[in-house]
């Protein structure tokens, strides 16, 4: 057990995109490629950050619910077919693009290793594919860290629902009250508090453009790294 900002903890579970790792400029590659390849306008990257986090079912059909009334002002927006077949485009893009324009966060590194010296065993619980999300671990360097990776197809429901968050804290052996879930956005703190786990959220995240510090948290930091103090 460790004494983290005053809680006691026995192991840590941390989203990914806008928590270890700044995606957004993945995600707007990604978007910009689809749309191209959809004949639809481009989105501007302050439309997309409110979109990103609940996965990547959500943003797509968030983006082309905002662009194909451009193209047809008719259009009741998009249909199943509409959605499976830009579903396929974005995860083709994806594939390349992942990782190419992200960077990790400052004071992510030395967070990790110090919540690592602590003893604390970490998973990593994020609402992008499991595939994605390990490639991208792998790729930063911050994969050694973790002793499992789940991501938004490991379970039938995707975080805010607190399913994601109870199946991490019985594969790391722990209470849900002894685990804490590390994110940046109301999607991380929602779960976290209604399946009892304690809740750090981080500034620098998306939190779907809303300010992050107006979402109840047991702590905001501006770093990861500012746990360890």
């Amino acid at each position: 057990m460790a004494n983290l900002l005053g809680m006691q903890v026995e192991a840590c579970m941390i989203d990914l995109d806008g928590t270890l790792v700044d995606t957004m400029g993945d995600f707007e590659a990604v978007v910009a490629l689809m749309l191209q390849d959809l004949g639809l306008p481009a989105l501007p990257r302050v439309h997309l950050e409110g979109m990103v986090g609940k996965g990547s079912e959500h943003l797509i059909a968030c983006v082309l619910t905002r662009q194909m009334p451009l193209v047809n002002a008719s259009t009741q927006g998009p249909t199943p077919t509409d959605l499976a077949q830009a579903w396929q485009i974005y995860q083709s893009h994806y594939l390349q693009v992942n990782g190419q324009a992200s960077a990790v966060y400052p004071g992510v590194l030395e967070g990790l290793q110090g919540l690592a010296d602590r003893g604390l065993p970490l998973a990593c619980l994020t609402n992008k594919p499991q595939a994605l999300a390990q490639t991208l671990l792998k790729q930063k360097g911050l994969s050694e860290f973790f002793s499992v990776v789940f991501g938004g197809d490991s379970f039938e429901r995707k975080k805010p629902d607190t399913l994601p968050l109870l199946k991490t804290c019985e594969v790391l052996g722990f209470q849900p009250s002894q685990v804490l879930m590390i994110g940046d956005s109301s999607n991380d703190a929602q779960a976290a508090q209604a399946a009892g786990c304690k809740v750090v959220l981080l500034s620098h995240g998306y939190n779907h453009g809303q300010p992050i510090r107006e979402v109840a948290a047991d702590h905001h930091l501006d770093a990861l790294a500012e746990i360890l103090l």
